[in-house]
């Protein structure tokens, strides 16, 4: 198989472009969510969205079969965020919140996949994904839930950096924290809603991450953050749906789709902070590099406080 078909053609295939289309999305909204997750500290909490989505997965494919995966996770995922918001206002510490959540949440789903005759099969899907199976009547679903997030993200995203940096400043200035942390949980459990549905609850957590850390690696300045965590999350995307294709169809190696894409993410960070640490060292060499002999020596003032003619001149050529 040769390069153009396997990053090209593959897509060709119905099945194919239905995961390119609902991942290129779902990597570009992960991707700017995921900066204020990374600016904000959220990871954690991320992490028990995943795991308050997997009931509601589970719920809605007993009731529902694949068509009820959508609702049911939504509804577990919008829940889960204001569980976990409330549990934090109440005074109880955030890790003790998640852990809370996480657990009692798993359990249940758990609980009620163990109740389905293919217990396996159906475990096996909710946990590690099936982007390449999406039924087309899915499709739409995931990508609406996907833009809903990108939307409620984009109306309150310069309210959501105020209190990222400033929590103090952002409430003195008339901003309500319950409302932005209601917001901003919810666009993540929508994220992980459309992620689990497509790459598996245990891997929804690399989709929200990494973009947002090779981001901070690769830039200073706030408002480039965004669009490389989408990018990055894009490409990162596209790449691991060709490469799975083409190991799979081409060398005959089997490759889970959404572990593949996980792995070229992981891949890609990795090569980014590779790169970054080069530089900083490259960078740290340059400023500790002693001055060349002909460097201009520093000007000597005489102690009566005049400027010399060598400082004057210099002077005027620096202006």
């Amino acid at each position: 198989m040769s390069l153009t078909d396997a990053l090209f053609a593959a897509f060709s295939i119905p099945f194919m472009g239905r995961a390119l289309l609902v991942m290129l999305v779902l990597a570009v909204v992960a991707g700017v969510v995921g900066v204020l997750v990374n600016l904000r500290g959220l990871e954690f909490i991320s992490d028990g969205l995943t795991h308050a989505v997997f009931p509601g997965l589970a719920i809605g494919l007993v009731v529902g079969g694949t068509a009820g995966l959508v609702p049911g996770a939504t509804i577990a995922a919008l829940a889960g965020a204001v569980a976990l918001t409330w549990l934090d206002r109440a005074g109880i510490t955030a890790d003790a919140a998640i852990a809370i959540v996480l657990t009692a949440t798993f359990s249940i789903g758990v609980i009620v996949v163990s109740k389905s005759d293919d217990y396996t099969g159906a475990l096996e899907a909710l946990l590690f994904g099936r982007v390449l199976t999406i039924p087309p009547g899915e499709v739409v679903p995931l990508v609406v839930v996907s833009l809903i997030a990108l939307a409620a993200t984009a109306v309150t995203l310069k309210q959501q950096l105020f209190r990222a940096f400033d929590a103090r400043g952002s409430r003195a200035a008339g901003n309500s924290p319950l409302t932005l942390d209601l917001v901003l949980n919810a666009s993540i459990a929508l994220v992980v809603v459309a992620a689990a549905s497509t790459i598996g609850t245990l891997l929804v957590l690399a989709l929200l991450i990494v973009p947002g850390a090779v981001a901070r690696l690769t830039t200073r300045r706030l408002w480039w953050l965004f669009p490389i965590a989408a990018l990055f999350a894009a490409v990162g995307s596209w790449l691991g749906l060709a490469a799975g294709f083409a190991l799979s169809v081409g060398a005959g190696v089997d490759l889970p789709a959404g572990a593949t894409i996980v792995g070229v993410f992981v891949v890609g960070y990795a090569l980014v902070l590779l790169g970054s640490f080069a530089a900083g060292r490259i960078r740290a060499g340059l400023d500790t590099r002693p001055p060349s002999s002909g460097a201009t020596r520093p000007t000597v003032v005489p102690s009566s406080g005049a400027p010399t003619r060598s400082a004057v001149g210099a002077a005027g050529e620096g202006r």
